[in-house]
């Protein structure tokens, strides 16, 4: 019986790959970071080439690591940065352009003009998300109307739509595979979460022909297998979560009212909801979690700030006051406070609760005494407070108070933004000792779909906690802080101006 499972773990700036054994550890990682393409302001792009290149590379290398060969491993799972988008020729696999990330901004003026004429409802209640350039649809309709050629070819039935989980199945099955799964779909703008089905409705208004989706399926659910060239035998393919889906599975947040945030590129807050899919009307979005194939769809409410991680990736290569991401905890920890300096990352605009696109990044407070450490610690606090107000309307949504929060990603081995976490949010921060949940995740969908796991109540009983962090900040100290930064975000708010 094979030994492993092996989660590809296709990221915004690198791809991973990641074999997990029966116990839910990791045995051998392999990274490669790849460009990132920025043709106009608040525009960003991959090359489809790069993202397969890195991707098959590492899963490559993971396995070679450590002398495992394809049958030992039982299954593969996916995990991907979501919203991102591909079209691609159905027969060469050539992309008719790159893919256009999620962090791109270049559909605002579309979505602005949708919410002119109040599809935006339509939209809301069909997906449950909120009309803004950062999902799949309004980038597909770009691609359509700007790319020569591609809305005729696209008509007649000779490209593919997907994003990264769709793409890379595609290749990984020598193209005998144009499918996604439930959570990537409900990220699209195009499928409505509650009838299971793409929305002629929204098709129709975005101009897009069904021809170009892929088929829909569960998370967890045998798709079919590599070609066998690939890595010497084929592979069952058995699991598909966008990257944030699966970090919720991998901290094995099975009931309502458990949540998790990720610390990456940006942060993600998700709160299961259950078999019910809960409305928000705080800016939240309301999406599908995950499905196990027989097993009805499971949803969460989730909060989306667009630059955290990223904003420490800008100290270092923007400003270059830190040399390598990690050092900017110390450099955070040589001062007490940020002396009443506040950052607001909006690079690209703001995500939950705010959902502005026309603010950008603020520097706010500086005085004469301030220092690069000052800064380095208004970025710590920045990331936490943007978690933060995402949980304050997570709260007012679902009338769920949280006990604890489970944390993971990069960032969550930063001890110093962990207690700041605690300290914002006045709960304790969990972080589990396997940090790599989203992998994991993305092992656990596929592990269960070929009975590598028996089920979910094996996968609960494997998470173990590392430390929590308790909150220690003074009330009154907290009710300042969160004061200062919501009228730096004021500051920052609506600041391009068209």
């Amino acid at each position: 019986m094979a030994n492993y499972i092996l989660a590809l773990d296709q990221g915004t700036t690198s791809s991973r790959a990641i074999l997990f054994d029966a116990a839910g550890q990791p045995v051998s990682v392999a990274q490669q970071e790849f460009p990132q393409h920025f043709p106009q302001p608040g525009w960003v792009e991959h090359d489809p080439l790069d993202i397969w290149r890195t991707q098959r590379d590492v899963a490559h290398q993971a396995l070679a690591q450590k002398g495992i060969s394809s049958a030992d491993v039982a299954a593969i799972g996916i995990t991907n940065q979501r919203e991102t988008t591909l079209i691609w020729d159905r027969t060469t696999g050539e992309p008719v352009y790159n893919a256009i990330v999620w962090q791109c901004r270049r559909t605002a003026a579309l979505c602005d003009q949708l919410k002119a004429d109040g599809f935006d409802r339509a939209i809301r209640e069909k997906t449950g998300l909120v009309t803004d350039a950062y999902f799949s649809g309004t980038k597909v309709a770009w691609l359509l109307d700007n790319v020569p050629g591609v809305r005729a070819r696209a008509e007649r039935g000779e490209l593919a739509f997907g994003t990264v989980d769709s793409r890379l199945l595609w290749n990984l099955s020598g193209g005998a595979l144009h499918i996604t799964d439930v959570t990537n779909a409900s990220r699209t703008l195009l499928y409505n979460i509650y009838a299971g089905d793409w929305d002629g409705d929204i098709l129709a208004r975005l101009n897009i022909p069904r021809a170009l989706l892929p088929a829909v399926k569960p998370s967890s659910a045998v798709y079919g297998e590599t070609v066998a060239n690939l890595f010497g035998t084929a592979i069952p393919l058995a699991g598909i979560a966008g990257d944030q889906q699966a970090a919720t599975f991998g901290q094995v947040c099975l009931s309502p009212g458990m949540a998790k945030n990720t610390y990456g590129t940006g942060s993600f807050l998700l709160l299961n909801t259950g078999e019910q899919g809960i409305t928000s009307d705080s800016g939240l979005l309301t999406t599908i979690a995950w499905q196990i194939a027989g097993q009805p769809v499971i949803y969460a409410l989730e909060g989306s700030v667009f630059i955290t991680g990223a904003a420490v990736q800008w100290l270092r290569d923007g400003l270059g006051i830190i040399q390598s991401a990690p050092e900017v905890e110390q450099l955070a920890s040589s001062v007490a406070s940020a002396d009443g300096v506040y950052f607001v990352p909006a690079f690209v605009g703001l995500g939950a609760p705010h959902w502005d696109a026309y603010a950008r990044g603020t520097l706010v407070g500086l005085t004469r005494g301030t220092t690069k450490a000052h800064i380095a610690r208004a970025t710590l606090n920045a990331i936490a407070l943007q978690s933060r107000d995402v949980l304050v309307a997570m709260n007012h949504d679902s009338g769920i108070t949280l006990s604890a929060l489970r944390v993971d990603g990069g960032a969550s081995q930063n001890d110093l933004l962990m207690q700041i976490q605690a300290d914002v949010l006045g709960v304790p921060v969990q972080r589990p000792a396997v940090t790599e949940t989203t992998a994991l995740g993305a092992a656990y969908l596929a592990g269960l779909a070929v009975g590598f796991w028996p089920d979910v109540d094996t996968l609960a009983q494997q998470w173990t906690l590392d430390r929590t962090f308790e909150p220690r900040m003074a009330d009154s100290d907290r009710e300042v802080l969160i004061a200062g930064w919501q009228r730096a975000v004021e500051r920052a708010s609506g600041w391009v101006r068209d």
